[in-house]
């Protein structure tokens, strides 16, 4: 009787399936018989009894060629009657044979061996036949696999003895008992691990994007990609690579999952804690540019410790979009610690603050009244920001031009070239004021080259105002007549767009203003009139003033 012979039914006892498959067999006797026909895929042999007993064809082919022709003989096995036909197999025979020498080999230890081998076969509702490389088969009773019979043939597992019967030449492996104890003494070393709460050993055996596993002698760990490094996150192929000796601590054990979970990082000592009294905000140290991101460049203090330097921290130059433009990868610079915390592993530094301050720099150069030249880098409803240099000034609209209510947005674009005159620097607040208006003629002093105090001028009122009137005189240049500075005979008779004449009573060249009067025009004329009297003794005063009005 063989592995193969065995019947399980759904419901079984396994000890007494075992034993009824050893007692059933009534031979199991090796004899040699003759092969007298081979047909199809039945060859038939004379094992010396009544009727011939029957093989499949199969048993004497290897390697797709029939091993025997008719006339040879072969040791077959019996294993019994069926129909009055001896049952034999020669397949069994060779099976035997590595049988006994499995026994043999195992004689002291056979319960405890571990087999591997290849699923070949599957009994319904019964079991897996296994067989390993020596071709020895085993059975495996589905209760005892711990698998599923979809798509377990041709699997590769590991099984560990059961039960022999050398009589049956029968040997019964079970996974579950391998998994079983194999999970006791993991459990077993883990908790020897925890309890020593030293540091272990072992090899890396596989390297993923999350991690990577390590082989403590037998038992694998995971070492998470965040407990590699104590700078956070990192890729472990950076590292490491699959084979080399790793020391890792015990972090913690799920038992019920059989996940083992270790850490590298805890295993050294902790470089937070050793810059802890080392290390404060204000320090100057040198570092090494390690990665850039978008927002900054990642700097290694060279003991697994990085810090971020932020773009705002790498220049005075405000303009400045991506780092990579002032650092390359590797450059040691040095910087100032600006935030340290050693609980949240959090470190800040800057590159800027140890560079001379570009408005410092800037106002031991230039002073009030300096023109420069500037490109205009950003415009706003108040005006421009024009950069000089690292720095930026503001010229504000009523700064850009004389002519009145104009705007810097709809004089220049962004780009343009300016030349500006310096008109105030407030170094507390680190402000800049420009000008244009002071490096060009006003309309107002245009004026005055053509024309100077006590002139009679004529222009069209342009706007009345609570306070008087302006009077358009020039392009860019109005004149104002002040309510005090009315005369008592024009007072009634002013509307926008009337000419008028007054006199010129102030020109401010500085703030384009010139002040006029209708009622100083009024006196001058009066003085000319009696003036006039004074000179021709035969008019009266009537005279005049009656031909005056005329």
């Amino acid at each position: 009787m063989g592995i193969e012979d065995i019947e399980i039914g759904e419901d079984f006892d396994f000890e007494q399936m075992l034993n009824e498959s050893f007692e059933n067999a009534e031979n199991n006797s090796v004899v040699d018989g003759v092969i007298v026909e081979i047909s199809g895929e039945n060859v038939s042999v004379d094992v010396g009894q009544k009727v011939e007993g029957r093989l499949h064809i199969s048993e004497i082919t290897i390697g797709g060629e029939v091993k025997y022709k008719v006339g040879d003989t072969i040791p077959v096995i019996l294993t019994g009657i069926r129909g009055e036909k001896p049952s034999i197999s020669h397949k069994k025979v060779l099976q035997k044979e590595k049988f006994d020498a499995f026994v043999k080999e195992h004689t002291e230890d056979l319960e405890d061996v571990t087999i591997e081998g290849k699923i070949i076969s599957i009994k319904p509702r019964g079991g897996f036949i296994i067989e390993d490389d020596n071709g020895c088969e085993y059975f495996m009773p589905m209760a005892q696999s711990y698998l599923k019979a979809q798509g377990a043939l041709g699997k590769k597992v590991k099984a560990k003895v059961l039960k022999i019967n050398e009589a049956q030449n029968s040997i019964i492996v079970s996974r579950k008992k391998l998994i079983e104890e194999s999970k006791i003494e993991k459990d077993a070393k883990v908790a020897q691990f925890l309890e020593n709460d030293g540091l272990i050993n072992g090899t890396i055996k596989k390297i993923t994007s999350y991690g990577m596993f390590v082989d403590l002698g037998g038992i694998d760990g995971l070492v998470n990609y965040n407990e590699i490094s104590y700078k956070g996150p990192v890729n472990p192929s950076n590292y490491y690579a699959e084979g080399d000796e790793v020391t890792v601590k015990v972090l913690s054990y799920d038992k019920a999952k059989q996940h083992l979970s270790l850490s590298v990082k805890a295993a050294l000592s902790n470089p937070w804690e050793e810059i802890r009294d080392e290390l404060d905000v204000g320090d100057t140290i040198t570092v090494t540019i390690s990665n850039f991101e978008s927002y900054g460049a990642f700097v290694n203090l060279g003991n697994d410790i990085e810090g971020l330097l932020h773009i705002s921290e790498i220049s005075w130059n405000k303009n400045l979009k991506n780092p990579k433009d002032l650092l390359t990868l590797g450059d040691e610079v040095n910087v100032e610690v600006i935030e340290l915390d050693v609980d949240k592993k959090r470190l800040r530094v800057s590159l800027k603050n140890l560079q001379e301050k570009p408005f410092a720099k800037f106002t031991k150069e230039h002073k009030v009244g300096d023109i420069v030249t500037g490109k205009v880098a950003t415009l706003t409803e108040f005006g421009a920001f024009v950069t000089l240099g690292d720095v930026d000034g503001l010229l504000h609209n009523e700064e850009a031009s004389w002519e009145g209510n104009a705007k810097c947005k709809n004089l220049y674009k962004k780009g343009d070239e300016l030349e500006v005159k310096i008109i105030k620097i407030d170094k507390e607040k680190e402000n800049i004021s420009l000008s244009i208006k002071d490096i060009t003629d006003s309309p107002a002093k245009k004026f005055q080259a053509t024309h100077k105090i006590g002139d009679i001028v004529k222009g069209t009122i342009k706007d009345l105002k609570d306070f008087g009137l302006f009077i358009k005189l020039e392009d860019n240049l109005d004149g104002l007549v002040r309510n005090e500075d009315f005369a008592p005979t024009t007072a009634d008779n002013i509307e926008i767009g009337k000419e008028i004449e007054a006199v010129v009573v102030n020109i401010d060249t500085n703030r384009n203003r010139v002040r006029l009067s209708i009622k100083r025009l009024e006196q001058q004329q009066e003085r000319e009139i009696l003036k006039s009297v004074n000179d021709d003794s035969s008019m009266t005063l009537g005279d005049l003033l009656k031909d005056q009005m005329k």
